[in-house]
């Protein structure tokens, strides 16, 4: 018996995919993606979809994901960063580079997604027409997460600027009093970030590009936790970075760090939200057959480099020094609060907290809604 809803060639834009309903079990297959499948037969694409006898992993080199993906991102984010950083150095800016972060991905993404195949010969309206459903979900994901850490990053800095506060953010004013910072930083900070966006970019611009193995077995449900978990994500961020903007408007005690509204959850709601916004991207094309697994890679980038180099590592650091010269008082507070809440994680009693059920609840509407739309188109 057939269940239109769970047609697979229809929904996936023509893909034929293997699927054992009897147990849902993902399997290898060598189908392309929908995307790389019409890319195939665009004009000026002479590759065929390859046949595979090794394992997954050695598709880094054998596949062409190095080739196809991989090169092309690294000659964007890298070029990119090239630009960032001569207007930085000229204007004395390190904040430059942090507009890379959601603007480089999001042309990397709508390039991957649709830019290939306007430069090819169609219509901008014909290739969003050529994306199945996930994929539009991926390329909307990427756009609402981009835009609005872009629109928090030029606001932010236009504030400072209005205020007289300085070019730069204060960590990298401390950053700047090294001897030759601008002599060294092309290499030690833009460059290396342009690298490690080249691999955070990889969920939603390989499936755009891959022909080759993808774990297969269709989950509607697991694609619904995935826009879920992506709600939860970006209301947190939105929440977090919205309640810390009117804290230091209104109040800016002092003698006290910020530990309200979803800042009781845990340090850094805001680098949270965006490590489970990027984690929904493979878990989505998990659930749509569209997950190659070194594109798990990006979301694993994306929470190192959050929680490890340039996230709440990096801040925390610049508060312990700004709080332990300019305030004793806050200082302390600052560690009271390390001892009773985590960096990232929650703990266990949050469970009580309601502002994780506000998020939990964001994350269920956005599912529902983008079911309800899906119904509607």
């Amino acid at each position: 018996m057939s269940n239109p809803d769970l047609d697979r060639n229809s929904l996936m834009g023509g893909r034929t995919v293997q699927f054992n309903v009897s147990t849902s079990t993902p399997r290898y297959s060598d189908s392309p993606s929908p995307a790389a499948a019409v890319d195939a037969k665009l004009p000026g694409h002479h590759n065929s979809v390859p046949h595979y006898h090794e394992s997954w992993h050695r598709e880094l080199f054998d596949v062409g994901i190095f080739k196809d993906t991989i090169l092309p991102s690294l000659s964007l984010h890298g070029s990119l960063a090239l630009v960032a950083y001569g207007i930085g150095r000229a204007t004395n800016s390190v904040e430059t580079k942090d507009f890379l972060w959601p603007a480089a991905p999001i042309a990397n993404a709508w390039w991957s997604a649709v830019g290939r195949k306007v430069q090819r010969g169609l219509t901008l309206g014909q290739a969003l027409t050529l994306l199945s459903r996930p994929e539009r979900l991926l390329l909307t994901g990427v756009t609402l997460w981009g835009g609005r850490l872009l629109y928090r990053i030029s606001s932010r800095s236009a504030r400072r600027r209005k205020s007289g506060k300085g070019t730069d953010d204060a960590r990298y004013e401390e950053a700047k009093k090294e001897d030759g910072f601008w002599n060294k930083a092309l290499f030690t900070i833009f460059i290396p970030e342009a690298l490690i966006q080249t691999i955070i970019t990889l969920p939603f611009t390989a499936p755009f590009h891959h022909q080759g193995k993808v774990l297969s077995g269709y989950h509607p449900i697991i694609q619904s936790v995935a826009v879920g978990l992506f709600s939860a994500g970006l209301a947190l961020e939105i929440i977090a970075d919205s309640q810390l903007a009117a804290y230091k408007e209104t109040t800016n005690d002092e003698h006290a760090v910020y530990k309200e509204g979803v800042w009781s959850l845990v340090r850094h709601p805001n680098y949270l939200g965006d490590a489970l916004v990027h984690f929904s991207f493979p878990l989505l094309l998990y659930g749509s057959d569209l997950l190659a697994p070194i594109e798990i890679l990006g979301s694993i980038a994306n929470y190192l480099f959050l929680r490890y180099v340039g996230g709440d590592k990096q801040i925390e650091a610049h508060q312990h020094r700004r709080y332990s010269q300019s305030s004793h008082e806050k200082h302390a507070d600052f560690e009271r609060f390390k001892a009773s809440h985590n960096s990232f994680w929650p703990k266990a009693d949050v469970l009580t907290n309601q502002w994780l059920w506000i998020v939990l609840g964001a994350g269920a509407a956005g599912a529902a809604v983008e079911q309800v739309i899906n119904q509607l188109i």
